[in-house]
């Protein structure tokens, strides 16, 4: 029983950072409330949903593998509209916190119409491929294929996304933006150049967030509504601008709400998490962990 909820409490944590991280990299370079975040993983989702359709329509004996083509083309076409939405809107708004709110919560709505538009009001369901359906059994509990999956997918992205941050020059330079905008600037580094890409990279992981979330369920146009709180919950947590707080805050998060549903219930459990995350805040409101900055103010 204790492995289950383990594994349990793991794999929300999993969820949990997947539809973070990209957030966390916008939110901490920036301080950009994207309102948006959630419907761009509704991007990711619905990309999924169409890559299905065409393996399913054009490449009917290859169609399990539909999942593999459709995760790097959720982050393409995410991507692709994070930086455009940068490019023509977001970019005008920075040390704007309350117009970024407002003008992102509209571009939610956009998108929102858009799909249903495209796609219609009601959700769609994405078969997911038959390589992850069962699951293992060890310990006397049965780990399903698909969370197991999740599980690696979030790793790994996290993965190579430190490698990024800390192996590149381009990541040397969004860690530099983050630390001191300005001083970043005098250097030489194009501050609104490391915005475009950041930005982008954001995006698209949020795209592959949708895209890792049709294995749990249908999707339709509100999906990303279902999780823009917890997003930012997770990074607030965790710290701004720190993946590895966002990586604690997640996994503490999933940990602890799936142990106290398990003795009360999800609706408790959910006010009980957020009461913990307030008091946390109100003794540490940097979280669990903060950026180190040399900007004097």
């Amino acid at each position: 029983m204790f492995i289950d909820q383990l594994f349990n409490g793991l794999s929300h944590g999993s969820i949990l950072l997947l539809i973070a991280i990209g957030l966390a990299i916008t939110f901490g370079l920036m301080g950009v409330i994207n309102m948006a975040h959630g419907e761009l993983m509704m991007v990711g989702a619905y990309t999924t949903y169409v890559t299905q359709q065409w393996f399913a329509n054009d490449m009917p004996h290859s169609a399990g593998l539909y999942f593999v083509v459709a995760i790097p083309l959720s982050f393409l076409i995410a991507a692709l509209l994070g930086w455009g939405l940068e490019k023509s809107l977001i970019r005008h708004l920075y040390r704007r916190p309350l117009d970024s709110l407002l003008a992102t919560w509209g571009i939610s709505l956009i998108l929102q119409q858009t799909a249903r538009l495209i796609f219609g009001a009601p959700n769609v369901a994405v078969v997911p491929p038959s390589w992850l359906d069962g699951g293992i059994r060890l310990f006397g509990a049965v780990f399903p294929y698909k969370r197991l999956f999740i599980l690696c997918l979030v790793l790994a992205i996290v993965f190579f996304l430190y490698l990024y941050l800390m192996k590149t020059r381009a990541g040397r330079r969004i860690q530099a933006v983050t630390m001191n905008r300005s001083m970043a600037a005098c250097l030489g580094i194009a501050t609104q150049k490391v915005d475009a890409y950041s930005f982008a990279i954001g995006s698209g992981l949020a795209g592959v967030a949708g895209c890792a979330l049709t294995l749990l369920g249908p999707i339709g146009p509100t999906i990303g509504t279902y999780y823009i709180v917890d997003a930012f919950m997770v990074v607030i947590l965790g710290g701004v601008g720190k993946l590895a707080g966002t990586l604690l805050g997640a996994f503490g998060i999933g940990l602890i709400s799936t142990f106290v549903e398990y003795s009360t219930s999800a609706t408790m459990a959910k006010v009980i998490v957020f009461v913990l995350i307030i008091a946390f805040l109100q003794w540490k409101p940097s979280g669990l962990l903060n950026v180190r900055t040399r900007s004097l103010d």
